[in-house]
């Protein structure tokens, strides 16, 4: 019979069962956790065909490899749609919708649209790609990617997990702000349309705080934060939003309990209900008068500004903060895909996706502020008015008053216009001295508002004046509470789904070898438009991004905004050297992992080789695990002769038994792990075991 026959190969197949049998007879006094470690015996060069042994007692033979296996072990999605939902969710936040308008208003209007586009090609897409699909074929969270990526960088998966934590722990609290106002909606008129009253002995007053102010900008700095007047003053426990904010962390946690198959489910509420509300928002203002000053004002570009470096740097922080890079969130998510799974689709898609959300969003915003504005503009013309009246026939002759204005009715803006400015240049030194207030739509529009001013009092203060405000306040904050859900999923995965993953290591990871994995995953090559952008344009414009940003900050030192109660309005303090100290201690925290890591990895203080691939050795009668580095190319195998570091004689043939004859590099099996190939010598027959 020739000696590489297929029979051959069967009668040695059963031999090495039989002295895995045999072992299987004394691991009795071996620990209980390494008798599930599995022995892949892939076929010779005959035979591609590889088998696994389960040492556990049943002979199980199976044709997975180690992919195939990590792909059941690990959770997936549901279906694409859930996937791509759940990045839609996490990308499009809070952000989308009170931090792009702002932007959009305050660095050119519809002209801050190109550079943003252009930012979000060449540095938001390429960086949004390389996240996916490296999470995507490593399977692994942002710590185990790192390491696989080099150990000695590991520590940037550790800091971005600690990012995702500082930034969970603010983030629910506009959360737990959101069903405040939620669970207050529910009333007619609503509880911020007006000042409230005090009553003394004798007579009834508006709050002073709320008539040198507005109802809205009271209600939301006394009624609902009960803020003092700076940071450095401590106030008491406002158990409302404690209740909320206790109300936010439950629902994260109850949504994330079974992780992505759990939030998987909740996306589709979630990721799809803003877009709901922001459809009906639109068609409702565009229905009402003023809306379209709004719009009209967005779009009219200053191309002026344009030039300026600061609209590209605000630019390109808003499109890492839009598309959530850098925090760990999109990596884990895209950890639970399939590995053929067209990763650069769902980059362009998602990150389009959020792009067009930012514009409608900024369209619903413009609309309901230019509401805002005529409302404003109205009450303002109405108050001047009066004043007018009181001084004509002492401070203002009736002639001046042109015949057609009647001030028993409501004057017309074009009417009030057309007064002033004869009033101005009639009497120009005395003008002031009249006490009109300035009153332009254009200048309620330049007011430039964002984040919580922009939620909570501005467009609150919009909704009053909407039919059936209750129902628009529901739907509004629902909206908000629901972006931010989206979002705290996101960045909770970032810092759930690395801890949990069990990762492997790996020294290096090219970007040539790295085109050929997508290669593998997406069926087609990656256009070299990605390539150089990782390799040269990207990193060079995030090092410009980074040196501009820490100058801004030295320029310019820290800052934030107190109420003060006896003013009744905004004032910019410096933090006290306490504060500084802790906003310090933020970013220190944050980034120390990657130089603690690199450090103790370096100096081989912890070994490079933590969280590699378990294999199994023999001694003295027990199975045990041993730790071995897949890519290296030695001679270790699967099944040894004795451990390392031990000189006690094994009952096992020597190791040369299992080796080929040419003492050239094992064949591996399909899977990765070392064949049969490898583990047999080309003899005819398989000596049986001494036990």
């Amino acid at each position: 019979m020739p000696k590489n026959s297929k029979a051959v190969k069967r009668e040695l197949d059963d031999d090495v069962r039989e002295s895995v049998k045999d072992l299987l007879s004394n691991e009795d006094t071996c620990d209980d956790s390494f008798k599930k470690s599995s022995l892949i015996v892939g076929g010779g060069r005959g035979d591609g065909e590889g088998k696994e042994l389960s040492l556990n007692g049943d002979m199980d033979v199976e044709d997975e490899g180690s992919d195939a296996e990590d792909d059941a072990a690990r959770p997936a999605w549901n279906s694409k749609l859930q996937y791509i939902l759940a990045q839609v969710g996490y990308s499009v936040g809070l952000g989308n919708v009170w931090r792009f308008p702002y932007l959009c208003q305050k660095n050119g209007g519809g002209a801050y649209l190109v550079p943003y586009l252009i930012l979000l090609i060449v540095i938001g897409i390429p960086l949004f790609f390389l996240e996916l699909s490296v999470g995507q074929r490593i399977r692994r969270g942002s710590i185990g990617v790192w390491n696989y990526i080099s150990p000695r960088l590991g520590g940037i998966g550790f800091a971005s997990c600690v990012v995702c934590f500082f930034v969970a722990l603010y983030y629910n609290v506009i959360i737990g702000w959101s069903l405040f106002y939620f669970s207050q909606s529910f009333q007619q008129p609503l509880p911020w349309h007006e000042c409230p009253l005090v009553k003394n002995k004798t007579t009834m007053f508006v709050v002073p705080e709320c008539e040198k102010s507005s109802a809205t900008t009271y209600y939301w700095y006394r009624e609902a934060l009960n803020i003092s007047d700076s940071i450095s003053e401590s106030g008491g426990l406002n158990w409302r939003m404690t209740i909320c904010l206790l109300a936010a962390w439950s629902m994260v946690c109850l949504a994330m309990i079974k992780g992505i198959q759990s939030s998987g489910k909740v996306m589709y509420f979630s990721s799809l209900f803003p877009y709901v509300v922001l459809i009906c928002f639109l068609v409702r203002v565009l229905l009402l008068k003023g809306s379209v000053d709004g719009i009209r004002h967005m779009f009219t570009p200053k191309l002026e500004i344009m030039l300026e470096a600061k609209v590209w740097r605000e630019a390109a922080t808003q499109v890492f903060f839009a598309l959530g890079l850098g925090f760990g969130g999109v990596i884990a998510f895209s950890s639970y895909n399939k590995r053929d799974n067209n990763c650069h689709f769902d980059a362009v898609l998602v990150s389009f996706i959020n792009f067009f959300t930012s514009v409608l969003a900024t369209l619903v915003v413009f609309a309901v502020l230019g509401f805002k504005a005529n409302i404003m503009n109205a009450k303002c013309v109405a108050l001047n008015t009066k004043k007018i009246v009181a001084l004509l026939g002492n401070e203002v002759s009736h002639d001046l008053i042109p015949h057609h204005i009647n001030f028993s009715a409501t004057v017309s803006a074009e009417d009030y216009q057309q007064m002033t400015e004869i009033l101005r240049g009639v009497t120009e030194k005395d003008y002031r001295r009249l006490g009109l207030d300035s009153c332009s739509i254009e200048e309620e529009l330049n007011k430039a508002v964002q984040g919580t001013g922009l939620a909570f009092i501005a467009f609150t203060e919009a909704m009053t004046h909407f039919p059936a405000s209750p129902f628009w306040s529901v739907m509004f904050f629902l909206m908000l509470v629901n972006l931010g859900m989206g979002s705290m999923f996101g960045t909770i995965e970032g810092i759930i789904t690395p801890l949990v993953d069990t990762f492997k290591v790996r020294k290096e990871f090219l970007t040539g070898q790295f085109f050929e994995d997508l290669k593998d995953m997406l069926g087609f090559t990656p256009f070299r438009f990605y390539y150089y952008m990782w390799k040269y344009v990207t990193p060079l414009l995030l090092i410009l991004l980074l040196g501009s940003s820490v100058i801004q900050l030295g320029m310019t030192p820290p800052s934030y905004s107190a109420w003060l109660e006896d003013m009744a309005s905004e004032k910019s303090l410096k933090y006290p050297p306490w504060g500084l100290a802790v906003c310090i201690s933020l970013v220190v925290m944050a980034i120390m992992p990657v130089p603690v890591v690199f450090f103790l990895r370096y100096f081989n203080i912890i070994d490079e080789n933590a969280g590699v691939v378990s294999t199994i050795s023999y001694k003295k009668g027990c199975i045990i695990k041993e730790s071995v580095r897949p890519e290296e190319d030695d001679d270790a195998s699967l099944i040894h002769a004795k451990s390392p570091g031990s000189e006690a004689p094994s009952p096992m043939p020597g190791n040369s038994i299992y080796r080929k004859q040419s003492g050239g590099v094992p064949d591996a099996a399909p899977n990765g792990r070392y064949g049969i190939g490898y583990l047999m010598a080309d003899m005819p027959d398989m000596p049986e075991s001494d036990l």
